[in-house]
C-alpha cells in the first residue's frame, strides 16, 4: 500500500500522520500521479485547523495538498493527449496532494526545463493570479494597486500584470517590488495617502486578506474592482472574494507553466523538506520564522 500524510482530525500539526493508505483510482477524466513534490500552502494551514470545516468540510483520514508535481502512473477513461510516464504538474480541488500517489482532474504537461520543485510550487498561485487578473479585467495602461505582492500569488500576479501593460502598486518590500517591475508602497498608517501620491487607483487586488478593504475600496472608488482572495469581511463591504474557475484553470496552468519554463516568470522563494515531514512544516509556517514557501518532496 502506498503512504499519504493523513490528517487524524482537527487541531495542531500532530494531527498529521504518515501512514499507509488505499491506492486511489483514477475515474473518467483523471490521471494518477506518482508524486515527485507537493506544494504546502496557507489555506492547508487553515483546513488543518478546522477554521474552514463549515466552508470546506473534510472527510475523516483526509489528505491536504492543492498542488502536486509527479509522473502519470495511470490514466482514467477518457483521457486524450497524456499518456502513463508523462510528467506533469497538477492542481488539486478535491486536495490530496501530501502523498506518494494523487488523482487529478488538472493537470498540464510539465516541460523538461521546469524542476519538480517548480512545478510542485506553481498550480495554485498561478492559477488564482490569472483568475484574479481576469475577474479584475485589468488592461493596458491602467493601475493596479496589489496588497500582499510578496507572496506566491502577489509575486505572480505582478508579473503578470506588468507584462499586460498595467502600472502595479505594490505593497511589498522596495527591491522585490522593483524587481517585479511594479512601484512599491509601504504598509501601515497613511498607506492610503501615500497610494493617492502615486496617480489614481483603477482596480486593487488583495492577495494579504488583513483588513485592508476600506482603505482599498476608498482608492478604487468603489468596491466593483476590488477583489481579496481570504478577507473573510469581503461581504460585509461588498467585495468579491475570489474563488476557483474550475473551467478556465486548466488554461491557467497551461499559460503559467509556458512562462516558467521560458524563464519569463518568477516564483516565490522556496525549501524543501521530505513529505514524512509535513508537520514540522506546518509548525514552521505557523512560527512565522520561515518566509519561503515550503515543498515536500517524495523520494
Amino acid at each position: 500500500m502506498p503512504n499519504a500524510v493523513v490528517m487524524t482530525g482537527y487541531g495542531p500539526p500532530e494531527v498529521l500522520k504518515w501512514a499507509a493508505v488505499r491506492m486511489p483510482e483514477p475515474g473518467e477524466g483523471q490521471i494518477r500521479i506518482k508524486v515527485k513534490a507537493a506544494g504546502v500552502g496557507p489555506t492547508d494551514l487553515d483546513m488543518r485547523a478546522g477554521y474552514l470545516k463549515d466552508e470546506f468540510p473534510l472527510p475523516p483520514n483526509a489528505v491536504l495538498g492543492f498542488e502536486s508535481a509527479g509522473t502519470v502512473d495511470a490514466v482514467g477513461r477518457g483521457v486524450t493527449g497524456t499518456s502513463t510516464g508523462d510528467a506533469v504538474a497538477a492542481l488539486l480541488f478535491s486536495v490530496g496532494g501530501y502523498a506518494e500517489y494523487a488523482v487529478a482532474s488538472i493537470w498540464t504537461h510539465k516541460p523538461d526545463t521546469v524542476s519538480w520543485i517548480d512545478a510542485a510550487a506553481l498550480p495554485t498561485s498561478g492559477e488564482v493570479a490569472i483568475r484574479a487578473l481576469r475577474q479584475l479585467n485589468v488592461t493596458s495602461g491602467e493601475t493596479l494597486l496589489l496588497f500582499g505582492g510578496g507572496g506566491s500569488v502577489g509575486i505572480i500576479a505582478t508579473q503578470l500584470a506588468v507584462a499586460q501593460g498595467v502600472k502595479v502598486i505594490s505593497a511589498v518590500g522596495e527591491a522585490l517590488a522593483r524587481e517585479l517591475g511594479a512601484t512599491p508602497v509601504r504598509y501601515g498608517a497613511g498607506l492610503a495617502d501615500r497610494v493617492r501620491a502615486l496617480g489614481a487607483v483603477d482596480a486593487v487586488l488583495d492577495a494579504a486578506g488583513k483588513g485592508v478593504l476600506a482603505d482599498a475600496i476608498a482608492l478604487a472608488g468603489g468596491p466593483e474592482r476590488v477583489i481579496t482572495l481570504s478577507d473573510p469581511a469581503a461581504a460585509d463591504f461588498g467585495v468579491m472574494l475570489s474563488g476557483p474557475d474550475h473551467d478556465r484553470a486548466p488554461g491557467a496552468l497551461d499559460e503559467t507553466i509556458a512562462l516558467l519554463a521560458d524563464g519569463r516568470l518568477r516564483l516565490r522563494a522556496h525549501i524543501t523538506m521530505p513529505i514524512q515531514q509535513a508537520a514540522e512544516a506546518h509548525r514552521q509556517l505557523e512560527s512565522g520564522n520561515v518566509r519561503e514557501r515550503i515543498i515536500l518532496t517524495v523520494d
